[in-house]
């Protein structure tokens, strides 16, 4: 048995482990978009073509004409490497943190893991609803709700009221 924490304790602990996360989140945008960014070979329109989803038309038309899969190919190359360097650093976190839910739910819209559509992507895991897609989308949504990079990040470099202020320009 160990004792309670104290109040204070608690909250270091709590930080420690929300900091941990956003790190780890933030090394896994990064990682995957230096692994993008490095192969000339890849490309989103597999994924996107293979849509089964409510919503495959849109991802179908986006993979369909080269120009538009140019976009989402550098989109989602300096989107990932951008959003995870942010998270990493704790710079522009809680944007960062939007972006990548973002991301994710476009992910989780083209592949959701449903038992009709999981068979149809080669490689699939057998996930029933939540797949790790979902699970890192509700991470970056704690962590957009409890940011904390004003305590542990580069953002704590800037004042909260300048922060405040420009928002509501």
């Amino acid at each position: 048995m160990h004792p309670e924490l104290s109040g204070r304790d608690r909250g270091n602990v709590s930080l420690a482990a929300l900091v941990a996360l956003r790190l780890a989140v933030g090394w896994h945008f990064l990682y995957e978009g230096i692994v993008k960014l490095q192969n000339p070979y890849w490309t989103a329109a597999d994924y996107l073509a293979q849509s089964q989803s409510l919503l495959a038309g849109f991802f179908h038309w986006l993979a369909a004409e080269p120009l538009r899969l140019a976009v989402v190919d550098g989109t989602t190359r300096w989107g990932l490497v951008l959003i995870g360097a942010c998270l990493f650093a704790g710079l522009f976190t809680r944007a960062a943190a939007a972006a990548g839910m973002l991301l994710l739910a476009l992910y989780y819209l083209c592949h959701p893991p449903f038992p009709a559509s999981a068979a149809l992507v080669p490689g699939a895991e057998a996930t029933l609803i939540v797949d790790k897609v979902l699970i890192e989308l509700v991470a970056l949504w704690v962590l957009l709700v409890l940011p904390t990079s004003s305590v542990v990040g580069l953002d704590r470099l800037w004042p909260r009221k300048a922060i405040a202020g420009a928002a509501h320009e």
